[in-house]
């Protein structure tokens, strides 16, 4: 077979791959709804199938179609303008103090449990995790600590490895909000939070058996929590982030991502799929190739709950008190904030962060992109024109 022919400046993706061999996969594994739910929205992003809106040029009168966006969470396409707005969000919160990103990892022993029971176990990882870092910040700093985090499913090669990104304040909020108690380039030991981490999370997930919230065999569960005892579990508290302007970038490597982006994907021929990954050990870049069927089933893994949020905010940071923390602690510090703008649309993000104004025609470079008119697509029926008044 060929390798699949795309027009110019257009580069292969994952909804390639699912136009192309979603069938091949339902001949081999069921497609859950929430699966379904997905592909459906991968397939049809950007497409006729979603409506768009119909733009003429003020000068040269070219027009031109803009088809919407699926916004589903899990598409590789949609995730830069939500990504820009929540960072642009989060500079205000940024204090003049160093960051330490901090990495909680369940082994992998535990991955089928996880897939099984997503919604529950998933909870159990940032419930266990969030309360290791409060009690560490409560005990060793005698303060409340602020930390944000941020839940990845996946691999370089897109097998399950559940694990939360953390960049947490270096400092804490004392009791009674009356002093600021900064650390050093010291956080805590990571061999304290692993066991520590590992006691919180067997007892969340005892519990939840208890309450019949997981159902498990008897004989493998007691066999499982044996070997999870018998593990060192992996928290790694890696080097601070010394200057705040450099904390934004940390956060926009881990932020509103999903298992693969679609630049990995190098190659689609005979059935398999071609992708880069980091082989993090030998510190290169390596091609894998799967077959189409098995790269989408890889990627089905990484699915999350139907309104489960995958980044939260603790301590000092969380939702309920966060503004009122964060003033409390920039006067203790005698810091103000410079005003941030926040984006309001795709083309003031763009002209933003690239200098590259996408509102001008692609034509005559002169005029302007004005919406005219949206295209709606019927269930049954024609497509029909909704045309502005002018």
């Amino acid at each position: 077979m060929d390798p699949i022919r795309l027009p110019e400046n257009q580069s292969l993706g994952v909804s390639h791959v699912l136009q192309n061999h979603i069938a091949d996969y339902r001949q081999r594994y069921p497609l859950w709804p929430e699966h379904k739910k997905i592909v459906t929205d991968l397939l049809n992003c950007r497409t006729e199938k979603l409506g768009g809106r119909l733009e003429q040029c003020d000068a040269c009168g070219l027009l031109r179609i803009l088809y919407h966006s699926c916004r589903n969470r899990h598409c590789p396409k949609c995730q830069h303008m939500p990504r820009e707005k929540w960072l642009s969000k989060r500079k205000e919160e940024i204090l003049p103090t160093s960051y330490f990103h901090v990495v909680f990892t369940l082994p992998h022993e535990l991955n089928a449990a996880v897939l099984n029971n997503k919604k529950v176990m998933l909870g159990c990882l940032f419930e266990a995790a969030s309360k290791t870092l409060l009690s560490f910040g409560k005990n060793e700093l005698n303060g409340r600590a602020g930390f944000l985090m941020v839940l990845h499913t996946w691999d370089q090669k897109l097998n399950a490895h559940f694990h939360l990104h953390c960049l947490v304040a270096g400092g804490v909020l004392a009791d009674g909000e009356d002093k600021w108690i900064p650390c050093s380039g010291y956080l805590f030991n990571h061999r304290a939070l692993s066991l520590v981490f590992r006691g919180k999370f067997m007892a969340l997930m005892n519990r939840a058996c208890l309450a019949g919230k997981l159902k498990f065999d008897d004989n493998w569960y007691r066999a499982l929590k044996n070997i999870l005892f018998s593990k060192n579990w992996v928290v790694s508290v890696q080097d601070p982030v010394q200057h705040p302007e450099h904390v934004l970038e940390y956060l926009a490597r881990y932020t509103h991502r999903v298992a693969i982006a679609n630049s990995r994907i190098k190659a689609m021929k005979d059935d398999k799929v071609s992708f880069t990954a980091k082989n993090r050990k030998e510190k290169r870049t390596e091609l894998v190739t799967l077959s189409a069927v098995e790269f989408i089933r890889r990627f089905l893994l990484h699915s999350l709950p139907s309104g489960f949020v995958r980044i939260r905010h603790y301590g000092f940071l969380a939702n309920r008190n966060r503004k009122l923390n964060l003033a409390a602690i920039r006067g203790l510090l005698d810091y103000s904030p410079s005003t941030q703008q926040c984006f309001t649309s795709l083309e003031e993000m763009m002209l933003q962060l690239t200098g590259a104004d996408i509102a001008i025609c692609p034509c005559c470079k002169n005029g302007k992109m004005r919406m005219i008119g949206e295209i709606f697509i019927r269930a049954r029926g024609p497509t029909f024109l909704n045309v502005c008044a002018a």
